[in-house]
């Protein structure tokens, strides 16, 4: 009520200016195929509700998304401006009904965040042997250098760092990070003293970038060329790279034992530099409470035991 006057408002007025589904894929199939034909048949819908549909669009956004040019559909201002956010939100709705068609089944998903190169390295190997035991278990597995916040993350489960872990969650210890110099046996005949060491090129890890400085603190070194190597975001990438005879790469060894196993790495140093915080599996009160989860959590710790 505005000064005493009573309005309302038309329904045209409060009607939804959001698209429909097939609204969206029809306009995306007709900007890909130039004609509502061609757009019917890939939809498996008749000629009229595409069209019918394409017109029920432009009336709601109250702009033509098309000129008609010698029968055929081109793209007016509009339209190519609404084509890319019509077809992202068409693949995020498309990839989001994928990813919960994983719950369709009778058994558990268990949503993991993990360390990329430790996930491919030590943990992936293993699943089989999961799954042997429990076939009505899959897994979702995301790899994640960050921290997991698990009021707002989708994930049951985290398998990093301790320190990483989130306020309020457990946390249960896998094993200490200890790592090790790697090097081609084209670059390294076998261990070396640091002072030889630190001639050799030195890769990188860019998300812990004081790795080195760490490993050759009380050798008396200077610090510039010991952080001159090429860089690498993953430990597995830095395996590869130190395979490849780029350099030695300092590695958790946990990462590099099956390379390490095979020959195609040899160790550069004897010593080994032990990480303060351990890899863990971190999880909240709702995985704690789901004895699936913790079946899996109890073998994990097993697996993660020194045999």
């Amino acid at each position: 009520m505005i000064y005493g006057i009573s309005m309302s408002f038309p329904h045209t007025m409060r009607q939804s200016y959001l698209p429909s589904i097939q609204e969206l894929a029809t306009f995306a199939a007709c900007a890909r195929t130039g004609a509502t034909t061609r757009a019917a048949e890939e939809l498996n819908l008749t000629q009229s509700a595409v069209s019918r549909s394409l017109n029920t669009l432009e009336d709601r956004l109250g702009v033509r998304l098309f000129h008609r040019v010698k029968g055929r559909l081109v793209l007016a201002d509009a339209g190519r401006v609404f084509l890319p956010d019509a077809e992202r939100l068409l693949a995020e709705l498309n990839q989001a009904a994928v990813a919960v068609m994983a719950f369709g089944g009778h058994g558990d998903v268990i949503r993991l965040a993990v360390l990329p190169s430790f996930g491919s390295a030590w943990l992936v190997p293993r699943l089989a042997a999961f799954r042997a035991l429990r076939p009505d278990v899959t897994f979702d597995i995301t790899s994640r250098l960050t921290p997991v916040d698990f009021t707002d993350d989708p994930f049951d489960a985290a398998i990093q760092r301790a320190e990483h872990r989130p306020p309020d969650a457990h946390v249960a210890e896998l094993m200490e990070e200890q790592l090790v110099v790697v090097a081609s046996p084209a670059v390294v005949t076998g261990p070396l003293p640091d002072l030889a060491l630190a001639r050799l090129p030195l890769l990188q890890q860019s998300t812990r970038p004081t790795l080195w400085l760490d490993w050759f603190r009380d050798a008396g070194l200077d610090a510039r060329p010991i952080l001159r190597g090429a860089r690498f975001e993953h430990f597995g990438m830095l395996v590869t790279a130190a395979v490849a005879g780029l350099g030695a790469a300092l590695v958790p060894e946990v990462v590099a034992e099956e390379e390490l196993r095979r020959g195609r790495l040899l160790l550069a140093s004897e010593r080994r530099l032990r990480v303060a915080s351990p890899y863990a599996i971190l999880y909240p009160d709702r995985s704690a409470a789901n004895p699936v989860f913790a079946a899996f959590r109890d073998w994990l710790m097993g697996e993660a035991r020194p045999s």
